[in-house]
């Protein structure tokens, strides 16, 4: 057995975080060997998956994605910032986030908060062991980051809603085993006081998944088309006509414990940079490390209140606007410090330099867009008025 076994990880939940890291540190080194493979993935989504489930119930099995999480739902304890270090400590070893990952801090929290505890202990830990992953049904054509504008409806059936209209921007929906999904429950003109957060089942009779291929020629977003679905009045999350409550609270966990994580992986992809382009020079990678530096900071302030069970607030916007910011300019400076290599290598880290600079241009898209972000910070931390 490693030197830290399933019970040893338990007895860490109520550590300090630097114990964890140094322990978690240890056990990478441990096993080392059983992790290689991880480290150089397949370009067949399908297979990247299976990979990426095969990582995540590892570390499930050594019970490090179980610390931070209550033991009702497959957890071992402990307060989330546990978990952040080990998403932060999986990074900067050069190791690829299991995809669940995304959901797990995503969704995974807005579901113990908001789910009935007889649902949320059926369908947590079978997220955490990678038995299956969730998708997050938001945007909608001409309901992006204006989410009281969606129509998308759930007309109330007895013991069952009856769900009707597209979502669009699904990362993953076609792998996806579960969706939170935001539905319309009131009146047009209600906006945010009229909408009901679902958790659904994706195999449900009458729905159907296109997916969109992306510029960097992934199949990431999907559109989704829900014709007369029922899902049972027992999968409604948090209060009807309150899942206004339930998609902040997501897009807080999004843009706060997230960002944390991408921060993570953009210091490694940094460090990755100036090794594969000698050439660039000393200010911008300078500049690349401030404004990532920045975001960490930002991050770790939003973990930290998450972690206490604070009320985040406004506070994510900053993190969700900086991760755009320091993304892009990451990827802009390894466009100018390596032109030849992103724009006319076909190797595989040409390849992936290519895939990570095209998809960058979405960093100030997905999640909420910059704009808004922006309208946010001045209007609701700067006193400034709407018009």
């Amino acid at each position: 057995m490693t030197a830290v076994a399933e019970g040893g990880v338990a007895g860490l939940a109520n550590a300090a975080v630097d114990q964890v890291r140094a322990a978690f540190q240890q056990w990478l080194a441990d096993n080392a060997d059983k992790l290689a493979p991880f480290r150089h993935l397949s370009t067949e989504v399908d297979e990247v998956f299976a990979a990426l489930s095969r990582l995540q119930r590892l570390l499930y099995s050594a019970g490090w994605i179980r610390l931070g999480w209550p033991a009702e739902v497959g957890g071992l304890g402990g307060p989330l910032a546990l978990r952040a270090v080990v998403s932060e400590e999986l990074a900067a070893a050069g190791y690829p986030p299991p995809f669940s990952f995304g959901t797990q801090e995503v969704l995974g929290p807005a579901v113990a908060r908001f789910a009935p505890p007889e649902l949320a202990a059926e369908a947590l830990p079978r997220l955490l062991r990678g038995d299956e992953t969730w998708c997050q049904g938001f945007s909608e054509p001409g309901a992006g980051s204006d989410l009281g504008s969606l129509r998308l409806r759930a007309v109330d059936e007895g013991d069952a809603w009856r769900v009707n209209g597209e979502k669009i921007w699904t990362s993953w929906a076609q792998f996806a085993d579960r969706c939170v999904l935001l539905t319309r429950t009131g009146p047009p003109e209600s906006a945010h006081k009229g909408i009901t957060a679902l958790f659904l089942d994706m195999d449900s009779p009458g729905i159907e998944v296109r997916p969109l291929r992306s510029m960097n020629g992934d199949d990431e977003f999907c559109s989704l088309y829900f014709d007369d679905v029922l899902v049972p009045k027992s999968r409604t999350l948090g209060e009807v006509n309150g899942g206004w409550a339930v998609a902040m609270f997501v897009l807080g966990c999004e843009r706060g414990a997230a960002a944390w994580q991408r921060q993570a992986w953009m210091r490694w992809r940094l460090g990755t940079l100036v090794t594969d382009a000698p050439s660039v020079s000393d200010v911008t990678a300078g500049e690349a490390f401030a404004l990532v530096h920045c975001l960490r900071l930002l991050s770790r302030r939003t973990v930290r209140s998450l972690s206490a069970g604070e009320q985040v607030g406004v506070q994510p916007s900053f993190d969700k606007l900086m991760m755009s910011t320091a993304e892009k300019f990451l990827f802009d400076t390894a466009l100018h410090s390596a032109p030849e290599t992103l724009l006319l290598s076909e190797d595989g880290p040409a390849r992936d330099w290519r895939s990570d600079y095209l998809y960058s241009r979405a960093s100030s898209i997905y999640g909420g867009a910059a704009e808004i972000q922006r309208n946010i910070i001045a209007e609701r931390v700067l006193g400034l008025p709407r018009d």
